[in-house]
């Protein structure tokens, strides 16, 4: 069930459904809106698939891509193969993350956040400290 405040924000694609995927990086799972993943799939699309890597690379990508929608009353299906990846137990946490919504296991996701906790003001500062670049953010 998503919460009411989220399903509002994602009124606007509620009609043209999204698609869940596992994560490139993390075991969780990622919603997109479909049109955040048409625009990523127009991407995509411009490898070269007669090199190896691209090929490779855009299979593992799109394994077990689901067409998902979400119902009147806020309920979000994950098929079972994408419950078995991102290893989810009873409680979820959804995690926006700019342009997509991530799908955690509560502890798996508190487990990442404490482990980045870290290193996180080292990454803030290279990520995001650029002081005299015009594109840095200040």
């Amino acid at each position: 069930m998503l919460p009411a405040a989220l399903k509002k924000q994602l009124s606007p694609a509620l009609q043209n459904g999204f698609v869940l995927k596992r994560a490139v990086f993390q075991s969780c799972l990622e919603l997109y809106p479909m049109s955040e993943w048409e625009a990523l799939m127009q991407k995509i699309n411009k490898l070269n698939r007669f090199k190896k890597k691209n090929n490779d690379f855009i299979r593992r990508f799109t394994a077990g891509v689901k067409v998902v929608e979400i119902d009147a009353t806020g309920r979000l299906l994950i098929p079972k193969d994408l419950v078995v990846f991102a290893d989810i137990s009873k409680e979820i946490v959804l995690s926006a993350a700019v342009n997509i919504v991530e799908i955690w296991d509560k502890d798996k996701y508190e487990q990442t956040i404490d482990d980045a906790a870290v290193n996180f003001a080292d990454l803030a500062e290279e990520v995001m400290g650029q002081d005299d670049d015009e594109h840095g953010v200040s």
